[in-house]
């Protein structure tokens, strides 16, 4: 299945919260968008890794995406090594994503960083044409893809981005799929423990966050990236 975009999170609601807006501003326009969710969080305090698994097919069908896929490595201990590095090459090479979205490269879960790592050195390595993978039921080698580029979300950490995309008419798609994580966020009838992304206080800053960083661009929503590398622009007239 060949993707536009293929947007990768450590968890399920990774990918909503660092850039549903984006995803679903983009399946609106007739993009071929998918999710990889590298684990399924069965590390999470409230809820277990089953609930998740529900909570992220509904978000999925909120967004519009045309797959999601979990590679079922382990919550918390998965590594950047050659193992996950080829699973993910893998991924990257069936999907043929021409843009992938992942993890924020510093933050505070151990998890963010690592797939953020995970993720951009796989996206490397699957465009060397002496990495040798097959997937799934073929016995054909598959042939090296690397995404044109890689953009970074935002998480827990305020990182200063490098590029903004307007999401504005997309947070409430956003929320929605969000909130679609019911036991995960805010929830006052909940008898789970307190997590830090339990609170209003956090629900309230995902649409706050996304509504300063329109205010800086002058538009109403936008959601921020960093980058790997230059943003090229073919006029100045292109920038709002």
């Amino acid at each position: 299945m060949k993707l536009d975009i293929l947007a990768i999170g450590a968890h399920p609601d990774d990918v909503e919260l660092g850039c549903g807006a984006t995803l679903a501003k983009e399946v609106s326009k007739g993009k071929k968008v998918g999710i990889i969710d590298l684990t399924r969080g069965e590390l999470g305090t409230r809820g277990t890794a089953e609930t998740r698994d529900e909570e992220a097919f509904n978000a999925a069908k909120i967004l519009g995406v045309q797959s999601r896929f979990n590679m079922r490595f382990s919550d918390g201990f998965f590594l950047n090594d050659k193992k996950h590095q080829l699973e993910i090459i893998k991924m990257i090479r069936f999907y043929q994503p021409e843009i992938v979205i992942c993890n924020a490269i510093a933050d505070r879960h151990i998890d963010h960083p690592k797939g953020s790592d995970l993720v951009s050195d796989a996206c490397f390595l699957s465009g060397l044409k002496k990495i040798e993978t097959i997937y799934g039921e073929s016995k054909e080698p598959q042939q090296p893809w690397r995404p044109k580029a890689v953009y970074h979300y935002i998480q827990w950490k305020d990182i200063e981005p490098d590029v903004v995309v307007d999401v504005s008419g997309f947070m409430d798609k956003k929320m929605e799929s969000v909130l679609a994580y019911k036991t995960q966020f805010y929830d006052p009838n909940s008898k789970e423990p307190e997590t830090p992304i339990s609170s209003k206080n956090f629900t309230d800053s995902v649409e706050y966050r996304a509504r300063n960083l329109g205010r800086l661009v002058g538009v109403e929503h936008a959601e921020g990236y960093t980058v790997e590398r230059f943003v090229a622009i073919d006029s100045f007239f292109d920038i709002k």
